[in-house]
C-alpha cells in the first residue's frame, strides 16, 4: 500500500516520497481515510507511529479544494500542548504542504505577540497553536473562527494533564458548531472520553496499539544504583558505550539543571530544557541536539511531550516518573516508525514502588544489570509481575457542614501571664481591672463603678 491509494493528491503524495516516506504506517491507513471522508475521527497510537501525517495530509488536501481563508481568520486549528509540539506540526505542515498555495503559520507563548498577530492579519489556511497564546490572540481579535472548517486536539491526554482543560472549553464556544473533529492521542483514557463526547460527533475510532504498551522495537533494561552515583553512572555509561546522542529523563527543573552541570564539568557537552526557560533557549538548546553539536538532552516530561527526533538512539531516565503512563511516553521518544533503540533506567531502592507501578502498566517485569564499580549498597528489592490494574486515587470530597456540627478544635494560643484568663473576663495589667465582654456585662460593670466610691490618686 502507497499514499496515493489513501485517496491522495500527487502533490501531497511526492512531497511524503521527498520526506522520506513511501508506505503509511497502521495509524495513517485507517485515518486518512477517514478524515478525507469528512469523518469525525478520535484515533489513538503510540507516539512515534506517524500520527501527525494522519491528520496533516488529509487537511491539506482539503483545504487546497477550498477558498483561501480571509483576513485574521484561519480554517483549520490545530491545538497542542506545548510549544515544541507546535513547532514541529508546523514543520509537518510546511514539508507536506510544499506544492500547494496553502499558507499556515504557528503561535505559542513565551515569545512577543505583535509578530504571530502580524501573521495573521492577512488570514491562514492552517492555525497551529497552544491553548493559552490562542485565547489572548483571540481576545485582541488577532484571529476569528467564521471560516474554521477542521478542529484538532493533538495529544489530547497530555491536555488534560497540563491543566489545559478549563482553556479548551473556552476555545470551543468559539468556534462554529458544524466543523470537523479530531482528536489524536497516545492513549484515551475515561477523562478524555468524557472530553470528547462534547467535541466529536459520532466518531470513527481507531486504536493501533494496545493501551500502555511499550514499543518491540525499544530495548528496556534497569540499571540498580544508589541515588548519590546516578551523577557518575551515567557519565561513565555514555564514555564506556560511545553515545553520542542521548535524551535524559530527570524529574525536576532544579535536578535537570544540576545533572546538566556535572555532565559539562566531566566533559561532556550537555543542555536543558525545561519550562524555566525560555522559548528561545529551548528552540536553539532543542536544534543544537538534533544537529548534533549538543550530545546529552536532559528535559523534564513536560517539556519533552511531543519532541520528534529521528532515529534517537537512547533514552535515559536518570529519575523515575511518579506516574507510570510517564514511562510508556518517555521512552516512546526512541523506537520511532521501526526503529531501534533503547531504554535505560537508573533506579534507586527508593523508587520501587514506581518501578513497580511500571512493570504493572507494560505487563512485563524489566531486567536489571548490574555496572561494575556502581553496585548499590542498598538494593532495590526484587519484583514481582502484579497485574491489578492500577487504580488512581480520588480525591476526597468535603462533606457539607451541618449546623450542628462540631467545628475542630483550634489550639490554644500562649498567654503571658499578665494576660491571664480570670473567671469573670480578663483582668487588666495596669489597673488591676476586670476588662468584661458583652453590652449586658459592660452595662453592668460601669453601673458598680458609678455607685462605688471613686478612687484617690496616689500623690
Amino acid at each position: 500500500m502507497n499514499f496515493a491509494s489513501l485517496g491522495l493528491s500527487d502533490a501531497l503524495v511526492n512531497a511524503a516520497t521527498e520526506a522520506g516516506y513511501d508506505t503509511p504506517t497502521a495509524i495513517q491507513q485507517q485515518a486518512i481515510p477517514a478524515v478525507l471522508a469528512n469523518k469525525d475521527v478520535m484515533a489513538a497510537a503510540q507516539t512515534g507511529t506517524g500520527k501527525t501525517a494522519g491528520f496533516t495530509l488529509p487537511i491539506l488536501q482539503r483545504l487546497s479544494q477550498g477558498q483561501h481563508a480571509q483576513n485574521n481568520q484561519a480554517r483549520a486549528l490545530i491545538l497542542t500542548p506545548t510549544r515544541e509540539l507546535a513547532a514541529q506540526v508546523g514543520d509537518s505542515v510546511s514539508t507536506y504542504g510544499k506544492f500547494l498555495n496553502l499558507r499556515s503559520t504557528v503561535v505559542y507563548g513565551g515569545v512577543k505577540i505583535n509578530p504571530q498577530m502580524m501573521k495573521l492579519r492577512g488570514g491562514v489556511d492552517v492555525l497551529i497553536a497552544t491553548p493559552g497564546r490562542l485565547l489572548d490572540l483571540y481576545n485582541q481579535n488577532a484571529v476569528k473562527f467564521s471560516q474554521l472548517e477542521v478542529l484538532v486536539l493533538d495529544e489530547a491526554d497530555r491536555m488534560l494533564d497540563m491543566g489545559f482543560i478549563h482553556d479548551i472549553r473556552r476555545i470551543l464556544k468559539t468556534l462554529p458548531p458544524q466543523r470537523q473533529n479530531l482528536m489524536f492521542s497516545a492513549t484515551f483514557s475515561d477523562d478524555i472520553r468524557r472530553l470528547a463526547k462534547g467535541i466529536v460527533n459520532n466518531p470513527v475510532e481507531i486504536s493501533v496499539n494496545p493501551r500502555n504498551t511499550t514499543a518491540s522495537t525499544v530495548k528496556q533494561w534497569v540499571v540498580p544504583v544508589d541515588k548519590k552515583q546516578k551523577p557518575a553512572l551515567l557519565s561513565f555509561l555514555i564514555k564506556h558505550n560511545s553515545w553520542q546522542q542521548v535524551l535524559v529523563f530527570a524529574r525536576t527543573k532544579h535536578g535537570a539543571n544540576k545533572l546538566t552541570r556535572h555532565l559539562e564539568s566531566e566533559g561532556i557537552k550537555a543542555d536543558a530544557i525545561h519550562g524555566n526557560k525560555s522559548q528561545s533557549a529551548r528552540t536553539k538548546a532543542l536544534a543544537e541536539f538534533k544537529n548534533g553539536n549538543t550530545r546529552i538532552l536532559v528535559a523534564t516530561d513536560i517539556a519533552a511531550r511531543g519532541l520528534d527526533i529521528d532515529q534517537l538512539p537512547q533514552v535515559v531516565n536518570f529519575d523515575l516518573p511518579n506516574v507510570a503512563e510517564d514511562y510508556v511516553h518517555r521512552i516512546g521518544r526512541t523506537g520511532r516508525a521501526g526503529s531501534t533503540g533503547q531504554a535505560i533506567s537508573l533506579v534507586s531502592a527508593d523508587e520501587f514502588k514506581q518501578l513497580s507501578d511500571i512493570e504493572r502498566l507494560i505487563k512485563r517485569l524489566l531486567p536489571r544489570e548490574l555496572v561494575d564499580g556502581f553496585e548499590p549498597n542498598h538494593d532495590v528489592p526484587a519484583s514481582k509481575l502484579d497485574l491489578r490494574p492500577i487504580r488512581p486515587k480520588k480525591p476526597k470530597k468535603p462533606k457539607p457542614k451541618q449546623a450542628d456540627e462540631e467545628q475542630p478544635v483550634q489550639k490554644k494560643r500562649h498567654r503571658p501571664a499578665a494576660k491571664t484568663k480570670h473567671r469573670n473576663g480578663n483582668r487588666d495589667s495596669k489597673t488591676g481591672d476586670i476588662k468584661t465582654e458583652g453590652k449586658a456585662a459592660k452595662s453592668k460593670y460601669n453601673k458598680t463603678r458609678q455607685a462605688s466610691p471613686t478612687r484617690s490618686k496616689k500623690p
